[in-house]
């Protein structure tokens, strides 16, 4: 097989940019805290705001909106509160809608009390119910006028790579008065997100999934004048108040760097399709196999499928012992043999998926990557699927 090793896991931590593996070593080299007045401490502050501008830059808000958080988690568990506080609508958030393809961050609810969290149902393809959403938002309204509801709904899912209409979402919201709270963090730099255009209120990133460092990422407020009462973590009131404790300017200043390539990567990004879609018509001359989402908008660089008879964790050994790196879908949930809630909420049956398999391009990929996953897949069909899924690709 292969010597060379295949990464092809890039939803779950893509490579770090040499740029930004170069822009970081520089400023552990700056001496300061951003938070002091003197010469050092000013030049270690300009990093962090010189970062903020091009994290903001990346989903089109404004600098001062932007609140770095330790990654995609703490900044969805930062806006899913009911401390919000809204001076354009002063009634408080009392309930909070999820989608139930939602990330495991979102889908619990945060800090929301776990009955004041309602589910929203997804289609086969697992796109949120938008009537089932419009009708929760409605039941509020009449049961409880002086208070407001909150959606959570993520721009893209982390399994499958399906978008969800979150521009259609945000107008039932709208018409409701209530919050819109999207997880970007699979989204933001595989394909364009704006804030104006989704219509969200808030929005959250994390580095490593475009290229930046791990355990930094960031929160991103429509308004300055949104605000939640109860920080996640207490400090200092570093942050603007939001988020106490020292900022890691290593990593916002490798966040930033990877914000800057990501937007500019756009359109070689959306170019990963085309190997997506080979790979995928390869795997179907394979043998049979049900690619999850094929029939709407994805990620451009997202497989999510199964083939009966091919379990998860098998396939997974055998394709790492082939130098080839895949997932079994959310890497918060891997190692484990159970079906994934996505695809139990898309409504696959269960022998079917557990045996899913995501495999994800990322800006690093090579051409020969998707030709390299299906021979060894094929391989790998014949020895646990069957003569019926065996035949040549």
């Amino acid at each position: 097989m292969n010597e060379r090793r295949i990464y092809l896991d890039h939803n779950a931590t893509t490579a770090t940019r040499p740029s930004v593996i170069a822009a970081m070593a520089e400023a552990l080299a700056v001496t300061g805290n951003p938070s002091s007045i003197h010469a050092e401490g000013r030049a270690k502050r300009r990093l962090v705001e010189e970062a903020r501008a091009k994290v903001a830059a990346l989903v089109g808000a404004r600098p001062s909106c932007v609140t770095f958080t330790s990654g995609g988690t703490e900044a969805s568990n930062l806006a899913l509160s009911p401390t919000i506080r809204d001076p354009r609508n002063g009634r408080p958030v009392t309930r909070l809608a999820v989608s139930a393809v939602e990330h495991p961050a979102v889908a619990v609810g945060a800090r929301f009390p776990a009955g004041a969290v309602e589910t929203m149902p997804v289609d086969g393809d697992g796109l949120i119910d938008l009537a089932a959403a419009e009708a929760a938002f409605a039941r509020h309204a009449k049961a409880r006028p002086g208070e407001r509801m909150m959606l959570a709904l993520m721009a893209a899912n982390n399994e499958t790579g399906v978008i969800q209409p979150v521009a259609e979402a945000a107008a039932i919201v709208r018409r409701f008065g209530g919050l819109l709270h999207v997880d970007a963090v699979q989204a933001a730099g595989k394909i364009p997100v704006d804030m104006a255009a989704l219509g969200c209120d808030f929005l959250a990133l994390a580095a490593h999934k475009f290229g930046g460092p791990a355990g930094v990422g960031a929160l991103i407020r429509s308004e300055e004048a949104l605000h939640v009462e109860q920080a996640v973590v207490r400090g200092g009131g570093q942050e603007r108040g939001w988020r106490g404790g020292t900022e890691n300017v290593a990593g916002i200043v490798g966040m930033g760097i990877a914000a800057e390539e990501a937007r500019a990567d756009l359109d070689a990004f959306a170019a990963l399709a085309d190997w997506r879609d080979a790979m995928e018509a390869g795997l179907k001359r394979i043998g049979p196999v049900t690619i999850f989402g094929e029939g709407v908008a994805r990620l451009p660089n997202t497989s999510c499928f199964a083939m009966p008879g091919v379990a998860s964790d098998r396939a997974m050994i055998a394709l790492d012992l082939a130098g080839i790196a895949v997932s079994a879908g959310s890497a918060c949930s891997s190692g484990k043999t159970k079906a994934s809630p996505v695809l139990d909420a898309m409504g696959v049956d269960h022998d079917l998926s557990i045996g899913m398999l995501r495999v994800s391009f990322g800006w690093p990929s090579n051409a020969t990557d998707g030709a390299a996953f299906l021979e060894a897949w094929a391989a790998i069909a014949a020895r646990h699927a069957g003569p019926s899924s065996a035949t040549a690709a």
